[in-house]
C-alpha cells in the first residue's frame, strides 16, 4: 500500500495514550495514529447509495430481556 507522509498538531495527553498503547500492543505509534484515521475517515464517509441490509420476515413478537438472557446464558454454559 502506497502512503503519503502528512503532518497532524495533536494534544500531549492524546499522544502520551497512542505512545502507550502502541507498547502495549507491541506496534509503532504511526500504526496507532493510522488506524485512528482509517476509523475517523469510515465514520465519516458518505456512501452513494443506501446500504442493502437483509430484512427478516417474523410474525412473532419481540425477544424479552428475559429470553435474550436465558439464551446468552445457555449459550455461555454449552461451550
Amino acid at each position: 500500500m502506497s502512503m503519503k507522509r502528512t503532518n497532524v498538531y495533536a494534544d500531549p495527553e492524546d499522544l502520551a495514550l497512542i505512545k502507550e498503547a502502541a507498547k502495549q500492543r507491541g506496534v509503532s505509534e504511526a500504526e496507532i495514529i493510522r488506524e485512528g484515521i482509517h476509523l475517523a475517515a469510515m465514520a465519516n464517509r458518505v456512501w452513494d447509495e443506501p446500504f442493502d441490509w437483509p430484512t427478516f420476515d417474523g410474525g412473532g413478537a419481540p425477544a424479552t430481556k428475559d429470553e435474550v438472557t436465558a439464551t446468552v446464558a445457555r449459550s455461555v454454559v454449552e461451550r
